[in-house]
Order: structure tokens, then sequence, then C-alpha cells
């Protein structure tokens, strides 16, 4: 079953000015229910901006976006918010500091509900225990501090708080935008490792933006490089179980006629390869 289907997305930025910019640029791409794809490009290619279509952060200037069979491309953000989880490189994203984590997750939960007028109150005991046993899992000993305000936690923390909130209501897409990049190493690995076991246990559909070359063969079944506000390259199956990080590279150069540029991805090459 097609899960998400992208047909040629356009969006110019400042069109008709000297900032006038092309950041998607034909974009095409369906996802079969359960696929977990990984992204990679340099910087400005449009994998961000490609997130930022499919949430509602603004409407494509030609295209179609069509998830779990429903036209979405004209509904507004907060209407897809509740079936599209999104997380973001910077931890501080995506939680409100001031609220505690029990509220967080209330909120989150609610919000992807079917009341839309539903309020705190509207938690019951059994799912503060749900909120409990989630947090649990997380091994950070968060479900020990539920009153306590979400701005107290370290990044990592509020990270993997977030991909809970993101996943606590299954959403039919999960958007993951290089959300372990400003984490130090071992939390990164952490959270990386949640978000898998969360991906498969709960076999959403996923795409993750990520500067690590290895992580985008290793994770999910299928491989996709940005440029220029294009998908160049695209690959899955027995022939991306077969590519190296070198392979990838070549393919980026041939498809894109060019050598990728972005020094924090050589640099995963590099990191990797030692």
């Amino acid at each position: 079953m097609e899960m998400l289907e992208l047909c040629d997305l356009h969006k110019t930025f400042n069109p008709g000015t000297v900032n006038e910019k092309v950041a998607l640029n034909g974009v095409s791409l369906t996802m079969e229910a359960g696929d977990f794809a990984t992204i990679v490009g340099s910087n400005g290619a449009g994998k961000s901006t490609l997130f930022n279509a499919i949430t509602g952060g603004f409407i494509a200037d030609e295209g179609s976006i069509t998830l779990g069979g429903e036209d979405i491309t004209f509904a507004p953000e907060y209407q897809r918010s509740r079936v599209i989880g999104h997380l973001f490189q910077d931890p501080l994203k995506g939680t409100a500091p001031n609220m505690t984590i029990e509220e967080n997750l209330a909120l989150a939960y609610l919000r992807a509900g079917t009341a839309p007028n539903a309020i705190f109150s509207r938690i019951s005991r059994k799912d503060k225990e749900i909120f409990r046993e989630k947090l649990a899992l997380l091994d950070m000993g968060l479900e020990d501090r539920m009153k306590q305000p979400v701005g107290l936690l370290s990044g990592g923390q509020r990270q993997a708080l977030t991909l809970l909130m993101a996943t606590l209501v299954t959403p039919k897409l999960l958007l993951l935008d290089e959300h372990t990049a400003a984490l130090d190493p071992a939390t990164a690995e952490k959270v990386l490792d949640l978000t898998k076991s969360i991906v498969a246990e709960k076999k959403i559909t996923c795409l993750m933006v990520t500067h690590n070359m290895h992580q985008a063969l290793e994770l999910g079944n299928r491989t996709l490089m940005m440029d220029a506000g294009r998908i160049v390259f695209d690959i899955k199956g027995e022939a991306r179980g077969k590519m190296t990080v070198d392979d990838l590279l070549e393919k980026f150069r041939e498809n894109a006629g060019k050598a990728l540029d972005n020094d924090r991805i050589l640099l995963s090459k590099v990191e990797a390869d030692n």
C-alpha cells in the first residue's frame, strides 16, 4: 500500500528577485507503508525544504502530496501534525520547556487524538500510567521525573522525549531531520537505537535526513540522494545491500554531474574508514 506520494513538487522562494532560490525542482517520490528511507545531500539540496513541504510549513508552488490515500496538498499544518511526526536537529525544538514531561506527553497524545477540543483534564490515570511505561523504555530515568519541567532535561533526554511524543500515537509518517546530529556520540547512538526500535515495532513509514554515509546505507531499506532540489538517486533492495559508501559517492557524481561537497558527510566517511 502506498503511504506517501509526492508528485512533481516545485517551490521557489523570493521569485523574481535577486534572492530567488529554487528549493524544490520537480520532486516525485512514492513510499510504501513501512518504508524507512534515508536522505543525504549537500547543504541547500532541499532536504529540509522537502520536509517542510510535507508538513505544511508552506504550500508548494506546483505538485501534489498524498498521505495514506488522502490528498493533503492544501491541508493546514496543524491538521497534518496529527498524522505526521517531525523531529529536528535542535533538541530544543518539539517540546515546551516550561511544561512538565507529563504535560508535554499529554499535549502530544491529545493533539493526535480524535477529540479536537480536548484539554489536559481528559488525560486519565490509565493514560498517565502508559506515559510512565513508555518513558521507562527510554532507560533515562524520566519515568520518575514526570512532574519536572522539560527545560531541566539534557539535549539527549529532550530529543528522546520528542521522539516518544512524535510516536506516542503511531503517525502515518515520521520525518527525522538529522535528529541526532547535535548530540554527543554516545547519546546520539542511544537515540538512534531508540529510533530504530520504535520505527520497527510500530512499522512506521519514515524519512530520515542524515549526514552519515554509513547510516545512509545501513538504516532502513532505502537510500535517497538530493541535489539542487531534486532526488538524483534512489536505491533499495539487493542493489542497496551491495553498495559501499564509495559507490554511493560515485553515483552522486554521475547523477548530479558533480562531486558531493558537504564536509560533514565526507568527514563521516573518513572517520568510519579509520
